[in-house]
């Protein structure tokens, strides 16, 4: 055979080999889709092309996925599905398909992890947890809403606990995952200020201004506030002056739009992270979680022995918001008129008379509305007690109790304690690696603001905060490894 022509079909017969052919057939699909969407004019022709593409991008290089889903996190916002479904477009659909990519990496080995890391004390009581919420749909007044409840716990701790420790391989890599949910997080608030000065900066315009991406100003507020402890230990850790420029801007932009929320809690969680991190360099962390512990037992006696809760009973008339005036909101607040903290109270004696009925199994994962309705006094009552937006308890740890028992409770209360002790382990230990000490105090700082927030809200299962809330358990993870493996984890 001639020579050139035998050149000719070798050349041919490497062109369809595996990678090339997938490619050629891609772009196939694509032209194809193209040509019948201009033919008939219909666009949705060119979606299987696209599909094709995203899912081949997705399995070569689902890393992508993760920073984008971190991107457009802050842009996320609840639609309404069929049988009184919901889904936050577009982080949870992203977050199946990280689902999906992380256990196939993990399936096929090409992303590992190290057995230390699966042994880890916080992966082991996740899973335990876990496993009591799937035993304890068997008695959930709603098995529906359990199983749910179970599926959505997968598709959060897989993407952002499993598929962080897959990707974030050193410390530095820490500040990308930051840099990308600051980015969206300072354009949402850019966004919300937009629409907050046309009501002149007032309280009663701040919910208005975060929709329709956030829920409430509560939730708007918490993500800036997690962000804070990463832009300013991201500052710390950056190299050049550029960086350090641009997060001084990203964390004045956060801290704007935070006080410009007026969420209470928000801004009383930074001197509160401030506080444990004071506690955590003297080593009184163990002391300050002992001393939280005696102090809500000690509270929660009080109230419950001889129906003192009862003296606390508000006046229903003069119960109010005071949407006009921030001032008077606070002074609201400590003298037990605001009708937001004590609507928060009708809904922790109604939980409190839950646990005491169902103290082992509870109503079950995601029940207590409307479950807790039977269970609520009247004297407590507010003229926001209708509760149409079919909120909870609006208190984490009572939630736990009420849904999943005292097991479900300790499960949780033993994962925050060992995260924040192993926190402060760890930085001591990392005295001679900065690198690995900012990611530490980052995650450590940002999950006390988290865990401070559940104490008036329940926020783990809201994609923009539980997010961040696996995340940062998987670095206090990965940080023991970092330590372990020395100098080999910077090299």
């Amino acid at each position: 055979m001639n020579p050139p022509v035998t050149e000719l079909l070798h050349r041919l017969r490497r062109s369809f080999e595996g990678p090339q052919l997938l490619f050629m057939g891609l772009v196939l699909l694509l032209l194809a889709g193209g040509a019948a969407a201009a033919l008939r004019q219909q666009p949705a022709l060119l979606l299987p092309g696209l599909l094709a593409v995203g899912a081949l991008v997705a399995l070569v290089e689902w890393r992508i996925l993760y920073y984008l889903l971190f991107l457009l996190l802050p842009f996320s916002e609840e639609i309404s599905l069929f049988g009184g479904l919901s889904m936050d477009v577009p982080s949870e659909p992203l977050m199946l398909a990280l689902t999906a990519c992380v256990g196939l990496a993990l399936l096929l080995r090409t992303g590992r992890m190290p057995r230390r890391e699966w042994l880890h004390p916080l992966g082991i009581i996740l899973a335990l947890m876990l496993l009591w919420t799937a035993t304890d749909t068997v008695f959930s007044v709603d098995k529906v809403k359990s199983v749910k409840y179970l599926l959505a716990k997968v598709w959060y701790i897989t993407p952002f606990l499993l598929g962080t420790l897959l990707i974030v391989r050193r410390p530095n890599d820490t500040w990308r995952f930051a840099a990308l949910y600051a980015t969206g997080a300072c354009l949402s608030v850019l966004y919300v200020a937009s629409r907050h000065a046309t009501k002149g900066f007032s309280f009663e315009g701040i919910n208005w201004a975060v929709h329709p991406f956030f829920r409430n100003h509560v939730i708007y507020a918490t993500m800036l506030a997690l962000l804070v402890p990463f832009g300013w230990l991201a500052m710390r850790a950056a190299h050049t002056a550029g960086r350090r420029l641009a997060w001084r801007v990203v964390l004045g932009v956060l801290l704007f739009g935070l006080f410009t929320s007026y969420t209470r809690a928000s801004m009383l969680s930074l001197p509160i992270a401030g506080l444990f991190y004071v506690a955590m360099r003297l080593r009184l962390t163990r002391v300050l979680l002992l001393g939280v512990a005696l102090s809500a037992t000690v509270a929660v006696s009080y109230f419950a022995r001889g129906y003192h809760f009862m003296e606390y009973a508000p006046d229903y008339e003069h119960t109010v918001f005071n949407g006009h005036n921030f001032e008077k909101h606070l002074e609201a607040t400590y003298k037990l008129q605001d009708v937001s903290g004590m609507e928060r109270v009708y809904r922790w004696i109604a939980a409190a008379r839950m646990i005491a009925d169902k103290p082992l199994v509870g109503s079950g994962a995601a029940t207590f509305y409307p479950e807790y309705k039977r269970y609520t006094v009247k004297s407590f009552r507010t003229y926001v007690s209708d509760n149409p937006e079919k909120s909870t308890t609006h208190n984490y740890f009572l939630l736990q109790l009420a849904e999943q028992g005292i097991p479900g409770f300790l499960l949780f209360v033993i994962l925050i304690s060992t995260a924040l002790l192993q926190a402060e382990r760890l930085y001591h230990r990392a005295q001679h690696q900065p690198e690995v000490r900012r990611v530490v105090l980052a995650s450590s700082l940002s999950l006390v603001i988290i865990i401070f927030h559940l104490t008036l809200n329940e926020l783990v299962e809201a994609d923009k905060i539980g997010s961040v809330f696996f995340v940062c358990l998987a670095l206090l993870i990965r940080a023991k490894s970092w330590l372990a493996n020395g100098n080999e984890a910077n090299s």
